[in-house]
């Protein structure tokens, strides 16, 4: 997207380089991340960046509207309920792909989740960047300009809220097997508080203890979720002394609930000129005769499992919950990255937090996925290269 910048990384790059990179991040904790890292940074443009922003704005004042939580109460119905919602989500990832509509490059809307997403990771991948390519020094993850510590203090606002480190805690469904477990390394190295598996917590009343290296019990009093509910719903074989279910006396950084308020349920409600036609499958009319145009995707799956891409009609009517699906016109994504051999596609993942006392989100930085397949996801990019994670760059 900017050329200039395009043009030096390109020159510099090289195949030793990437492996040294790569190399660099997993000697930090003596790990390799087990997703593809991408050889390249995107070069976001002053006019991508602003209709990023726009589209995002437009997100937001959806959630801010007054009635949203009756709006998406529904969506609580259809899931797991959690007691002690609070006012607000912590944590807005908004995922918009970089398309082509009459011969225009626009961000279009592809997903948006009230959930965490890799704060910590992105911000290390900055630095590994610089490392490599000096540069980059020029350019910024951060939406608005942010230092690196204004950008901590930040995160450690939202994930502690002033909390003793001891007493908030990373939750996660068997953490060392997670795909992001380096985000986690990362935010207990940066932020200072431990990880935890479901299974390692312990309920006495409505309080929740865990065990520290020492054997002594520790109060949970916040707990920054990382835990997905269908991979939660999947696991019969964990064996938790808790409910998410139950009414406890801790705070939530990243309420449960918000994952579902703030998900594909939310896209239909979306109008503008960076949103997608989305349908509630419970509320099509009919059929659309040209099928080959749209992408079936359920409602609350997370990392594109479920989605059909090649949707047929005997697919819609198999579907028997209707409405924990939805009909998404496809969008014709524009390959835009050029790497050595042929363009690359992307999406930009918008990172926002949102602190308790504040009346809106604070846009902070950024996730990039690039792909050389029909669908950003992992599945479509097996065997490519200039395929991944990686991170935005704009022009300071």
């Amino acid at each position: 997207m900017i050329s200039k910048y395009r043009q030096l990384f390109n020159k510099q790059f090289s195949a030793q380089k990437y492996e040294d990179f790569q190399n660099d991040i997993a000697e930090d904790f003596n790990y390799r991340p087990t997703f593809r890292m991408a050889e390249t940074p995107f070069f976001i443009s002053k006019e991508l960046k602003k209709q990023l922003l726009e589209g995002c704005q437009d997100v937001i004042d959806l959630i801010r509207r007054p009635d949203f939580k009756s709006l998406t109460e529904k969506s609580l119905e259809l899931n797991t309920k959690v007691p002690n919602e609070d006012e607000h989500t912590n944590f807005l990832a908004i995922d918009f792909g970089i398309c082509e509509e009459n011969g225009q490059v626009i961000p279009k809307l592809i997903e948006v989740q009230g959930f965490p997403s890799l704060f910590n990771y992105q911000y290390v991948l900055y630095e590994k960047f610089k490392k490599y390519y000096p540069f980059l020094e020029e350019l910024t993850p951060f939406i608005d300009g942010i230092t690196a510590a204004d950008y901590f203090k930040t995160l450690d606002e939202v994930i502690c809220n002033g909390l003793p480190k001891q007493n908030v805690i990373l939750l996660e469904i068997e953490p060392e097997k997670q795909n992001t477990k380096i985000d986690f390394y990362y935010c207990r190295r940066d932020i200072g508080i431990p990880i935890l598996c479901v299974t390692d917590l312990i309920k006495d009343g409505n309080k929740l203890f865990y065990k520290n290296e020492n054997q002594e019990l520790i109060q949970v009093k916040r707990i920054y979720n990382r835990v997905i509910f269908d991979e939660l719903e999947l696991r019969k074989d964990l064996k938790l002394n808790f409910s998410f279910s139950d009414e406890l006396e801790v705070e939530w950084a990243g309420h449960p609930n918000w994952f579902f308020r703030i998900s594909k349920y939310i896209l239909p409600m979306l109008k503008g000129p960076y949103f997608i036609e989305t349908t509630l499958l419970s509320d099509l009319k009919e059929i659309p005769k040209d099928l080959e145009n749209y992408v079936l995707k359920p409602l609350f799956s997370f990392s594109g499992s479920g989605v059909i891409f090649h949707v047929t009609k005997g697919d819609i009517e198999a579907v028997k919950e209707k409405e924990l699906y939805i009909l998404q016109k496809k969008v014709n994504y524009l390959p835009i990255v050029q790497s050595p051999d042929g363009k690359v596609k992307v999406e930009v993942r918008v990172l926002c937090v949102w602190k308790k006392q504040d009346p809106s989100p604070t846009l902070l930085c950024n996730l990039v996925r690039l792909s050389r397949g029909e669908m950003i996801g992992v599945k479509f990019n097996k065997d490519k290269d200039w395929v991944g994670g990686t991170l935005g760059l704009f022009e300071k």
